[in-house]
């Protein structure tokens, strides 16, 4: 009965938050507006972002190159670039991208984006229930100007990001005024078709939820499977129709996603990582390691 309990509790206390300022660049723990290339964020995070959300922070995230799964929420779709979606404060979601994928992510304070929309309000435009929901779209890329301002905007605010000066601030919200109002002449062009059944996506999140309560402690997929009171073999074709990846994979994006964070932001060494990982010997760690990233952990840690 607990397990069955699990299944069909919604609560959004079980997703982790993820504040870009803290957990990747704390350089911008106060700032109103990060911008970051998608391939940056997916050489710290990976490739496989589990379902997360941000609290009091919106996100957009436009992909310029390859297919994406995303789910939003309890919507599913799998996406040709070039293509974005934009998440409201608090909604949940994942995603994941291919390897060679690029694209750019901009994460902005809700009120920020709440002051922006209501100077827009006030000159007479009434889409009051504006960035209420979150977004999927495919961008159309054939003698379309929408979409090329748009793209330009974004190469615009990547670019104004390298400079550091007192104009910048300013420049960066007058670049993201212009973005959200392309999104919205964007937002009813080529709406993608949901491709999963919801029941999948909330096992499919209910199953990351248990990662990132047990990654560390090492379960097997018949120990997870029985908490979800699923068979594994059910459990790992959800997750490969969601996401396109197996079961035991997402462990183990979730470990190594974890090292980096580690080997990033602390001193502790290499085989106090592993140790706090959960792996009882250091050189199988390292082992992990490199045989998941193509590099050792030394040589991320100096990069």
């Amino acid at each position: 009965m607990k397990n069955k309990t699990l299944l069909n509790k919604q609560n959004h206390d079980y997703i982790p938050n993820i504040d870009l300022g803290k957990a990747y660049d704390q350089r911008y723990i106060n700032t109103d507006i990060h911008y970051e290339s998608l391939e940056k964020l997916a050489n710290f995070f990976g490739r496989n972002m589990p379902v997360h959300h941000h609290d009091r922070f919106y996100q957009i995230h436009v992909i310029l190159t390859g297919t994406i799964h995303i789910h939003l929420d309890e919507r599913s779709y799998i996406v040709e670039a070039p293509m974005f979606f934009l998440t409201p404060p608090t909604v949940p979601h994942a995603f994941i991208t291919e390897n060679n994928a690029k694209g750019h992510v901009i994460t902005v304070r809700q009120q920020l984006v709440w002051t922006l929309i209501e100077g827009m309000m006030a000159t007479g435009w009434d889409k009051s229930n504006f960035l209420v929901s979150p977004l999927c779209v495919a961008l159309s890329q054939k003698n379309n100007k929408n979409t090329d301002h748009f793209l330009h905007l974004l190469t615009l605010i990547a670019e104004e990001n390298l400079h550091v000066s007192i104009e910048q601030s300013i420049a960066l919200k007058a670049l993201l005024q212009l973005i959200l109002i392309d999104i919205l002449r964007l937002a009813d062009q080529n709406q993608p078709q949901q491709k999963t059944r919801k029941e999948d996506i909330r096992v499919f999140h209910i199953y990351n939820q248990l990662i990132e309560s047990h990654y560390k402690q090492h379960l097997t997929l018949s120990q997870y499977a029985e908490k979800m009171n699923i068979t594994e073999a059910r459990l790992n074709d959800i997750c490969r129709r969601v996401s396109g990846l197996p079961s035991k994979r997402l462990i183990m994006d979730r470990l190594i996603q974890e090292a980096r964070r580690l080997l990033s932001f602390s001193s502790i060494s290499i085989s106090e990582i592993g140790y706090e990982l959960g792996f009882k010997d250091p050189s199988y760690f390292a082992r992990f390691f490199r045989n998941n990233t193509g590099v050792t952990a030394n040589t991320y840690r100096n990069k």
